[in-house]
């Protein structure tokens, strides 16, 4: 059986607060750690074709990684701050890119990665309903990561579009780390999956994972918090 295309696509804030606390490194130090457990992901489940790509927002949005890049080519190249969060525009972004075509009618459901540390400075519901319109934005597996105790809760389980379901708080370093090596491997396997089995795997699996990530800092972390 011929292998299906499965997208990933990260959409990153590189808004000026991400330089904050060194948020921005670790993000990409986190992005990078997380690629070989991608590819460990992708081999498991030999049926899907892991292609990835990524778009940032600050000031506007832009792809960062534009070419769908197949997982064993795929190279991290360290996002920068600047600007303003314009998480409308990034949406509005990747929904061009959630229509058949470009996106091939025999695709797997897409995972779409959100990472933001603030609140929106655009219209991002506007973004958001544009994500919701195509059919690929409708069945995609969504994955949310707020970093630090700024980070808009609300937009976010918005952006998950299923009551169940939580975003990833990552208050630190590690958690961060922790969360996005859960995006990039458990919610690949849901997406790899058929639309129920998947839709439980991925409900399951957050379950499970959601007290690493919960708001409290052991004392004795050496990691600083955000």
């Amino acid at each position: 059986m011929a292998n299906r295309p499965l997208h990933f696509i990260w959409l990153l804030d590189c808004s000026t607060s991400m330089g904050f606390g060194g948020k921005i490194g670790q993000l990409n130090f986190a992005i990078r750690e997380a690629i070989p457990e991608m590819r460990a992901a992708a081999d498991e489940n030999p049926a899907a074709s892991l292609v990835v790509r990524a778009v940032t927002f600050s000031t506007g949005a832009a792809w960062h990684i534009q070419n769908p890049t197949p997982v064993r080519e795929f190279q991290w190249r360290d996002v920068f701050t600047s600007g303003g969060t314009d998480m409308g525009a990034a949406l509005r972004l990747v929904a061009k890119e959630l229509t058949s075509p470009p996106m091939p009618q025999r695709a797997l459901r897409p995972v779409l990665a959100l990472v933001s540390d603030g609140l929106p400075m655009d219209d991002w519901r506007a973004g958001l309903r544009a994500v919701d319109a195509t059919p690929w934005g409708k069945r995609a597996v969504r994955v949310a990561i707020g970093i630090g105790d700024d980070a808009d809760k609300g937009m976010l389980k918005e952006f998950l579009a299923n009551p169940e379901l939580e975003p990833l708080q990552a208050n630190n370093p590690k958690q961060l780390v922790a969360a996005i090596r859960w995006a990039s491997t458990v919610a690949v396997s849901a997406a790899s999956t058929p639309m129920a089995g998947g839709d439980q795997r991925l409900h399951d699996a957050q379950t499970v994972v959601k007290q690493p990530f919960g708001t409290t800092v052991p004392d004795n972390d050496d990691d600083d918090v955000w």
